[in-house]
């Protein structure tokens, strides 16, 4: 018998995990988090937190979760993922804000919630809120969702820098989330993925202590499951006082989407019309 063959990994295959943990100050988790594999290539999952101090925050944000991938689960395979994933989204606000208005006790619930599909090794988002997607690329870290906050707010229009927005005392103050208004304006964000790329989606309680800086390290090597092993009991051990929660994937297959050939000999190639 020869030697066995090592195994081919499809294309635009990936490992996706997910991990919540109650954290060291609080009774209960207001975090939520789920997914739904439709196929190795093919899958939808969301991080929500639900509005702190507030009556139903941890209603809020399973029913966030568990609406929009039941949603999308039940939609038209026809209409595609990005449009898929925005109805999801919005038909959970909805069902949050008609559940708030109905039960006394939970009529100030609210979450935020990112949701995020990998089709094809293609990357769709619906974001409302706080919850952050980073897209980690050949030792680069990128924070792909914009936070919804106050702090986010003043950081984008230059009066405060993102150092300071990390201690400052309204950083946690939303400007939206799902719940408080019938309509709610969902930023939505399409990319292709490549081969080896790593995304993580967290609540807050996990980036507040980590700095972006640091996840590429963190997440170089170990398998999904292990890097939110080793994330959540990193986000502990620094004390963070809020839930945290994260979803690691990384694509292990190869894309449609390679990078484009760079150098002086592609500008040739281009220049006379030549292939490679």
């Amino acid at each position: 018998m020869g030697e066995p063959s090592e195994r081919l990994v499809p294309a635009c295959e990936f490992e996706l995990a997910l991990l919540s943990d109650i954290g060291n100050s609080r009774t209960n988790n207001e975090d939520c988090c789920g997914k739904w594999v439709e196929s190795p290539t093919d899958a939808v999952f969301a991080v929500a937190d639900g509005v702190g101090g507030y009556e139903g925050g941890e209603v809020a944000s399973t029913m966030a979760v568990e609406t929009v991938i039941e949603a999308y689960r039940e939609s038209p395979a026809e209409w595609g993922p990005a449009k898929r994933l925005h109805r999801a989204v919005q038909r959970a606000n909805i069902e949050i804000y008609n559940r708030a208005i109905t039960v006394p006790e939970l009529r100030r619930m609210a979450t935020t919630l990112t949701a995020a599909t990998v089709n094809g090794g293609a990357l769709s988002v619906a974001h409302v809120g706080d919850c952050r997607l980073y897209l980690l690329r050949s030792g680069q870290v990128q924070q792909l969702t914009r936070d919804h906050t106050v702090v986010g707010e003043k950081v984008r229009m230059g009066l405060i820098s993102a150092k300071q927005a990390r201690h400052h005392p309204e950083r946690s103050a939303l400007n939206r989330c799902l719940g408080h208004e019938l309509i709610v304006s969902v930023d939505r964000i399409t990319t292709p993925l490549r081969q080896g790329d790593r995304l993580i989606l967290c609540s807050d309680g996990l980036y507040s202590v980590i700095e972006d800086h640091e996840l590429d390290r963190l997440t170089r090597v170990l398998g999904a499951e292990a890097v939110c092993r080793l994330l959540i009991e990193e986000g502990v051990a620094r004390g963070t006082i809020d839930n945290l929660t994260v979803a690691f994937l990384r694509m292990n297959g190869s894309t449609p989407f390679a990078p484009a050939p760079s150098g002086w000999r592609s500008r040739l190639r281009k220049l006379f019309g030549r292939g490679d």
